[in-house]
């Protein structure tokens, strides 16, 4: 009898604590605006740095996941700016030197015409949270849910007027469960108890279990999805 409780109430528990169902990463509903460019030629664009107001999504790792998905979604040309000092100018300036080969030095950069402007914008914690717990004879079934929801918007800046073309956003969701089990040894010894078993060395078990979703592999969906819709936007 104690055992159809105990799965009886189990599956109670587990429908209780579902989580709603979530289709990870998705854009905001919105027309998609056609910026004009050149037919049949990657749009060079540039990237600065992620603003990021969330502690544990750092802007620097951001802005290289952002153009790593960039580069490889082969709509854009990608010209640096924001590394220019650490790389790009003191090979020139070793050209200019003449201490290498080439004609880097005279060589102007390539323009962008577009400058994308991202931010981490939403890093809600415990964006939805369930916890239960069933217990019988001293046995305690537990388990809880919970859903952090990240977003990030990038603007779409036109290089040469400044002016904000489109703003893309896109939500994902990092889902993590937990469950234990806890006071067998308990629901056991009253058990025995009922078959004048002697109880003195009854054993017992407390079992944890958690799992979390990758923030890293949150992160780089919601921008890969992100890139996806500027790729649209041209």
């Amino acid at each position: 009898m104690a055992h159809m409780a105990l799965i009886l109430g189990g599956a109670i528990l587990q429908a209780a604590l579902a989580a709603p169902a979530e289709s990870g990463a998705a854009a905001t509903a919105a027309p998609v605006h056609k910026i004009p460019h050149e037919a049949g030629q990657p749009v060079a664009v540039t990237v600065y740095e992620f603003r990021s107001g969330a502690a544990e999504i750092p802007a620097r790792a951001s802005t290289d996941l952002f153009i790593t998905a960039l580069v490889q979604n082969k709509a854009f040309r990608v010209v640096e700016r924001a590394q220019l000092n650490q790389g790009v100018v003191p090979e020139k300036q070793l050209n200019a030197q003449q201490l290498t080969s080439g004609t880097g030095a005279s060589q102007k950069l390539r323009a962008a015409d577009y400058i994308f402007e991202g931010t981490i914008s939403e890093a809600n914690a415990s964006a939805a949270q369930s916890q239960g717990a069933l217990g019988v004879a001293g046995m305690t079934v537990s388990r809880g849910t919970n859903v952090d929801v990240i977003a990030v918007d990038v603007r779409i800046v036109d290089a040469a007027t400044g002016d904000v073309l489109d703003v893309v956003t896109v939500r994902t969701t990092v889902k993590s469960s937990s469950s234990g089990v806890s006071g067998v040894g308990s629901l056991l010894g009253s058990f025995l108890a009922k078959k004048a078993i002697d109880t003195t060395y009854t054993p017992d078990a407390n079992i944890q279990n958690q799992h979390k979703e990758s923030l890293d592999e949150a992160l780089r969906n919601v921008i890969t999805q992100a890139v996806t819709q500027l790729a649209a936007r041209f």
